[in-house]
């Protein structure tokens, strides 16, 4: 996995990577509204493709690259796992769904139970 430790930007070469990356995504945004003349296609065009250039400048960078790395990580993480069967997961389903329900018929006879004692018996309102 990725290391625990917080990592910062050292080098002046990847903070421009990262300024230039928000300035391109900025710069899409801008474009959007600015060729709202030109048409919708020209909009998405332009947003599209500044903000796709945004992902490849921050993709260079040391964040993009090690945010690459934890992704990759991740997924051989998820390779690793044993997934349950169809019928494996269809049978804890059942079981959620049976619990879910004895708890509810508990906890209604146990409000209905409390709701007599404490309204008719003590207070007498019904």
């Amino acid at each position: 996995m990725a290391s625990p430790q917080v990592q910062t930007v050292n080098t002046t070469a990847d903070k421009a990577k990262l300024v230039l990356a928000a300035a391109l995504v900025l710069a899409s945004l801008v474009a959007y509204y600015v060729l709202t003349k030109q048409g919708p296609l020209f909009q998405w065009l332009g947003l599209l493709a500044l903000l796709g250039l945004a992902v490849v400048v921050f993709l260079v960078s040391e964040s993009g690259k090690a945010l690459t790395a934890f992704g990759q990580d991740a997924v051989r993480e998820v390779r690793k796992v044993v997934w349950p069967s169809r019928k494996e997961a269809i049978q804890m389903t059942a079981y959620v769904f049976g619990f879910v329900l004895i708890m509810a018929l508990f906890l209604w006879l146990t409000d209905k139970t409390l709701e007599w004692f404490f309204y008719d018996l003590i207070l007498g309102w019904k």
